[in-house]
Formats: structure tokens, sequence, C-alpha cells
């Protein structure tokens, strides 16, 4: 095993994400090499004060008060009910404020664990063996190959021209669900375009997001999420995601 190819796998190796076999491969390059277990060592110690850092967001207790000084209060002298009554829907409009900044922190937790998974799903298929169940170029060949094996097929559109080779695609699981992924290549490097389906079928305009030293742009469309993640520059992940964007409102408008 190279350093090359150890270094793609420490992360893996640091959360238990690999087999037994890669692990003992992995587990004695680093034994026997001092450069790559020197890093695995600072990756130990970034997960081990990660894990001690307080990430939880708490809402400031100022913000009832915001809150309830932003209600309308009533020009009359308030009845003792009405005050009662008063401060009981401020209790109320606060806690639902408070339930709201909650649930947005709970929905970026969310994020970043898909997120994290999806580049260890990245991970795993960089594995020999793991990149492509359905091998082919053909975009025609490769799209029949998902019916029937989830709910909705990911659009497979071919790139060849731009820049960006189809080679295949596989079935992968995020969130514990199966989902696709549609496998391309930028000269030597692989890009896994993630596609699932979601309920909600508004555009959600692409943005790039960096973990474990890989790229990944995410965007929603037409009740798909599509996730594609690479070790290429954000600046040619862009383009991919642009260029594929461009093929596949092309086709439906077609």
């Amino acid at each position: 095993m190279t350093c090359d190819e150890a270094k793609i796998l420490l992360h893996a190796l640091l959360d238990n994400e690999l087999d037994a076999g890669h692990a003992r491969e992995v587990e004695a390059h680093i034994a026997a090499c001092p450069a790559c277990a020197a890093e695995f060592a600072a990756q130990q110690e970034m997960k081990r004060v990660l894990a001690d850092t307080n990430l939880r967001y708490s809402a400031p207790a100022s913000l009832r008060t915001r809150i309830e000084a932003s209600i309308p209060q009533a020009r009359p002298q308030p009845s003792r009910r009405s005050v009662l009554r008063g401060f009981a829907m401020g209790s109320a409009v606060s806690a639902l404020a408070a339930s709201g900044v909650v649930a947005v922190v709970l929905r970026q937790d969310d994020q970043q664990r898909i997120l994290s998974e999806v580049v260890s799903a990245h991970l795993r298929s960089l594995q020999a063996g793991h990149l492509i169940d359905v091998v082919s170029t053909d975009q025609h060949t490769v799209k029949p190959w998902f019916n029937g094996k989830l709910d909705v097929a990911p659009p497979v559109i071919d790139l060849t021209a731009q820049g960006f080779t189809l080679v295949g695609g596989r079935l992968d699981y995020i969130d514990a669900r199966a989902i696709g992924a549609v496998v391309y290549k930028r000269r030597q490097h692989i890009i896994n375009l993630f596609v699932s389906q979601t309920a909600s079928t508004e555009h959600r305009p692409p943005r790039t997001q960096t973990m474990q030293g890989f790229n990944c742009r995410r965007w929603g469309e037409r009740g798909l999420n599509f996730w594609a993640v690479s070790d290429i520059g954000g600046d040619e992940l862009s383009e991919f995601v642009d260029k594929f964007e461009a093929a596949m409102k092309a086709n439906v408008e077609g």
C-alpha cells in the first residue's frame, strides 16, 4: 500500500468504517511509515479535541425579551386577567420562537451528518471493487440499470464532450436509504454524483462545502437531492454541476 492510498483511507480507519482486511493493510502501513503515522496521530488528536468541544447552540435568554418587546401593547390599562392572558401569549410566542431556533440548529446538524455520510460513501467507493456496479460510458445502459432498484432512477447524462466522462453507476446508502450514485471521471479523479428522492420540488441552488479534503456540491431540483463529491478543485466541481444542470434542463425542455 502506498502513502497516497493510505492517506485516502486514514479517516475511514479512524471512524471504524473499514473492513477487517483493509484495516489491517492500513495499520500495517502506518506501523512502517512515520509520515502516515504522524498524520494518523494528528487526525486522532483532532477527533479528540472536537469530541471535547461543546458545539451545541443554546438560544440566548435575551431572545425572549426581544420577542416580547416586539408584541404590540394595548393602550388602555389592562385588567389583571388580560395581563395574565398576555403573559401566557408572550410565553407561547417565546416558546415557539425558541423552538424555531432549535429546529434550525437540528436541521443544520442533520445536514452535517448527511454530508459526513456522503463523504464516507465516496471514500468507500474508492476502495477496490466498490466503485461501480454497472460499468458503461453509455447513459442508455446506466440509467435503465437503476430501474426497479430505486423508487426514482437518477438522471444519467453523458458529459464526455464537456470533459467529464461517464464511467458507470451503483447503489449506495445514505441516511439509511438506498440511493443511486452516478460515477464520472475528470482526468484521473473520480466524481460521485449521489441522487435521492425528496418531498420538496423547489429549486435549491448549488452550495459547496469541504469535508476531509473533499469538495461536495449539493443542490435540489424537481423532487431530487444531489451531492457531487470529488477531490478535484471547487471551480472544476462547480463546472461539472453547471454542465450537468444545463444538460438536465435541456433534456426536460426537449
